[in-house]
């Protein structure tokens, strides 16, 4: 088991920037694929972004690329989404998540969510 805690969200002004944090348990973090995913009110989950567990492979979703930018540090069983360039689309609850192979779609173990505003 893995548990994931995030914190970071809030409140921000269209163009802003915010960064997301999420804790993880556990000694086999630097083993695990480190995914950001969102769920805004009356949509679906969709993937933002997934770092490798040896942090050379990455993947953005289109909607993000160029603005987000995720990060770990193995060390502190952490990863980060630094967001900028905020826009009101990007409001949602923002969920991370880690899986035992590389993948964008498929993950293992979620954290609770941190919300993130955007307002225009």
């Amino acid at each position: 088991q893995v548990q994931l805690v995030e914190s970071g969200g809030g409140l921000v002004q269209a163009g802003g920037s915010l960064r997301l944090s999420c804790a993880a348990s556990g000694r086999t973090f630097s083993r695990y694929t480190m995914g950001w995913f969102r769920q805004a009110p009356g949509k679906e989950r969709q993937f933002v972004a997934a770092r490798s567990h040896t942090g050379l492979i990455t993947s953005y979703a289109d909607s993000v690329k160029g603005r987000f930018t995720i990060s770990r540090d193995n060390a502190k069983n952490t990863v980060y989404l630094q967001m900028n360039s905020l826009k009101p689309e990007d409001t949602a609850v923002y969920y991370c998540a880690v899986s035992k192979s590389y993948s964008t779609t498929n993950y293992d173990f979620w954290g609770q969510g941190t919300q993130v505003t955007v307002s225009s």
